[in-house]
């Protein structure tokens, strides 16, 4: 099991926490619900696994422009990921839930955000619950999760911004670096 301070800085953030169990419960209601034989599981998969990894690759990067370059476009597959829920409950007749009845009806949203909340970070392999069987239930948890994804993504890009004006970004840092190896290196 990896020791809590090997982990990176990433795996404490609510926007990356979250994208976990949206990648994972994608892949199995795609396997459920639609077609081996359609490019829509594909493209859903796909876009959830985008919306997870450019998280953490986002923060690998030297540069925060590019990590915030990274976290939109994981804003932006999960966005894609959210219009394909979206036209699955048009093309199947299902009512779309608001958060808060989400949140009554579908005991499975609470159990997920109460392993995010109860983990500074996340499990090699968390036991997050199953897709609720019904149809209607699982296509609103799904919703309501990219939903909240999309809210916390949102907030970290202002956040990283915000840093970025203050700090400035990594080449004015190298910059100011050359400068002050100059100013100390005179011979």
């Amino acid at each position: 099991m990896q020791d809590q301070k090997s982990k990176a800085g990433f795996e404490y953030l609510l926007a990356y926490k979250i994208t976990v169990p949206i990648y994972d419960l994608t892949v199995e209601f795609t396997e459920k619900h639609i077609s081996k034989f359609s490019r829509t599981v594909d493209q859903m998969v796909q876009a959830a696994r985008s919306g997870m990894q450019n998280i953490l690759e986002g923060n690998k990067q030297q540069s925060l422009a590019g990590y915030i370059k990274l976290c939109g476009v994981a804003r932006g597959s999960l966005e894609e990921l959210l219009k394909d829920y979206y036209a699955f409950a048009r093309q199947n007749k299902i009512r779309i839930l608001d958060k808060s009845q989400a949140a009554l009806e579908i005991k499975e949203i609470e159990e997920i955000w109460g392993i995010l909340r109860n983990n500074p970070t996340l499990p090699n392999s968390p036991d997050f619950p199953n897709l609720p069987d019904d149809k209607e239930k699982a296509a609103n948890m799904m919703i309501t999760l990219v939903n909240q994804a999309n809210y916390l993504l949102d907030k970290l890009i202002v956040s990283l911004k915000e840093k970025h004006m203050k700090e400035g970004g990594f080449n004015e840092k190298l910059y100011r670096d050359r400068i002050d190896y100059r100013k100390n290196n005179r011979y």
